[in-house]
């Protein structure tokens, strides 16, 4: 096991390095997306054959990454969020961000698999990336239904592009829209992918913006446990309708109720700032090691294979959020 988990190190360093670089940082490119990006270029590099040898043990050590390590990352995630912050801003932001994942999911997986013929894999993963959490979303849900890696790869891929996309477009559409800051903020927080995304796009509009956004970001986090405990069982019915083998089993996310248990923790017991910080690092690490392993894991054939329709459900989705979202902020904060 220890090749893996060695090799992930690695990899997870060498993306932590690259994203500091100040082109990098100030694009707002996270340690994951680098660490996924060196993987997938190690895991298909010609390489010779004593060091293929080496690298063919290192299997234990990936699947512990892309599984305990992953869990354990989104469990230490829910240090992040307090219920006060959540009541703060009233249940009208419940019911904002609940409509804008559930719209976003529903029409993302009929225009994925009806229209544009995608499996329900990359289709899921897509959306949830696009309507929930980013790539934390894509991990959590991977986790649950077991995807390919080249699926998981594929979306967190479309994530990044347009979550990118959305901090340059933002900030231009908020003297446009008519919006004041803190309602803007607010949909910035309902409709942007990544929090640290949310993050670069607030502070480009102004502190009220930035306070407003990063909490409603929040809130759409903790909606992904309600939608993983939904998914795994959906994901159950639809396996065993088709007769699939090896799927059927009852898919419970404990891993959900441990985010939970860690909001409910943050939000009755102050941790001193040293530990506070270090548990969430530590989180963050193991979010980074799992997407190492998975970026290794897959190979440029099989996402080749899936072609550019995963990037153009991710483009209607992100047309969806822009002004769907914005439709939604206005009528119910506004």
């Amino acid at each position: 096991m220890w090749q893996g988990l060695v090799l992930c190190t690695l990899l997870t360093a060498g993306g932590s390095a690259l994203s500091r670089l100040p082109i990098l940082a100030e694009s707002g490119v996270s340690p994951l997306v680098m660490a996924l990006l060196l993987g997938i270029v190690a895991g298909n590099l010609p390489l010779p054959r004593r060091l293929s040898r080496h690298l063919s043990l290192a299997g234990p050590g990936l699947a512990f990454a892309t599984r305990r390590l992953l869990r354990g990352g989104i469990v230490l995630f829910g240090l992040s969020l307090t219920l006060q912050q959540v009541v703060g801003l009233g249940p009208k932001v419940l019911l904002l961000d609940a409509l804008v994942i559930g719209a976003v999911l529903v029409t993302g997986y009929l225009i994925g698999t009806r229209w544009l013929g995608l499996d329900r894999e990359t289709t899921l993963l897509t959306s949830a990336g696009s309507a929930i959490c980013g790539a934390a979303a894509v991990l959590a849900t991977e986790s649950t239904i077991r995807s390919r890696p080249a699926a998981t790869s594929m979306a967190v891929a479309t994530v990044v592009l347009f979550g990118s996309l959305a901090m340059l477009v933002y900030p231009l559409l908020y003297p446009l829209l008519g919006m004041d800051e803190q309602l803007f903020g607010i949909y910035i927080g309902a409709t942007i992918h990544e929090v640290a995304q949310v993050v670069a796009a607030g502070e480009a509009v102004g502190t009220d913006a930035l306070a407003n956004a990063v909490i409603v970001k929040l809130v759409r986090v903790m909606l992904l446990v309600p939608f993983l405990l939904i998914v795994g069982q959906w994901w159950l019915r639809r396996h065993a309708a088709s007769g699939a083998e090896g799927k059927t089993r009852l898919v419970i996310p404990w891993f959900a109720f441990g985010f939970m248990a860690m909001v409910v923790f943050n939000s009755v017991v102050t941790l001193p700032a040293a530990l506070h910080g270090a548990l969430v690092q530590l989180g963050q690490l193991a979010l980074t090691m799992a997407m190492a392993a998975l970026g290794f894991e897959t190979r440029l054939e099989k996402l080749k294979a899936l072609g550019i329709k995963p990037f153009i459900l991710a483009l209607i989705l992100f047309a969806l959020l822009v002004s769907g979202g914005g439709l939604a902020s206005w009528l119910l904060m506004g």
